[in-house]
């Protein structure tokens, strides 16, 4: 997940990122209003934790501002501010939530969680990203690392399956279904010799491993995955 965190207390600032990050997430840092409005028009992030009172220009113009701009991103504003008539008028500027300081990372954590969850329940999906893999679906095309990497039909498909399924084993059976709408196992390599030729142009080795092969059970994608949930 990242996510623009747009705050002038740089000591809470720190403690944000920090704490974020050792959970996965990536924090991107503007200072101020203007700063932050700029960045967020740019887009890119999941989430905007904003503050309302901020430097040059409030979060309560900033948001309203990046809503007239057809911005849709979720945004959990992150205040001092916590009348009831603060929370109602963050809300109705176009805030998703609205968390008053002081906080626990904890719960900030969860809300972010869940504001990209049903952002991305009423959205279509158009990218893909496990590791330093990243998966166009709009133009078919995957990136390692930003270098793109071409991959035939099939092989893009069946990287697809495997990383939709990142962390989960997917039997030969399922990518025969999934990949090549084969409903009864014919006994061929055509799995095997796939899975190898995409291993290749991932440029998977022993140090950078992309693909393991679980014996008796199938393959599972492993990039980018953490020995924590």
């Amino acid at each position: 997940m990242k996510v623009l965190l747009v705050e002038d207390d740089l000591e809470t600032a720190a403690y944000i990122a920090d704490g974020l990050g050792a959970q996965g997430v990536e924090v991107d840092h503007a200072p101020d209003g203007a700063s932050g409005f700029s960045r967020a028009m740019r887009g890119g992030y999941q989430a905007i934790i904003l503050d309302r009172l901020l430097p040059g220009r409030d979060g309560l113009s900033c948001l309203k501002d990046l809503r007239r701009a057809g911005a849709t991103t979720p945004v959990l504003y992150l205040t001092a501010l916590d009348g009831l008539n603060d929370r109602v008028e963050g809300l109705e500027a176009g805030a998703d939530d609205y968390l008053a300081k002081p906080f626990f990372l904890l719960e900030l954590l969860a809300r972010l969680r869940a504001l990209v969850r049903r952002a991305e329940a009423v959205q279509p999906q158009t990218r893909l990203r496990a590791g330093d893999i990243e998966l166009d679906l709009i133009d078919r095309k995957v990136t390692r690392g930003g270098c793109e990497i071409e991959l035939l039909p099939q092989e893009f498909k069946l990287l697809e399956c495997l990383v939709r399924n990142a962390g989960n084993v997917v039997t030969r059976g399922m990518l025969l279904e999934r990949v090549w709408n084969i409903h009864f196992d014919p006994r061929t390599s055509v799995v095997e010799s796939h899975v190898s030729r995409l291993r290749s142009k991932l440029g998977q080795s022993v140090k950078t491993e992309y693909i393991r092969t679980v014996r008796g059970s199938g393959y599972v994608f492993v990039a980018g995955l953490r020995a924590f949930p």
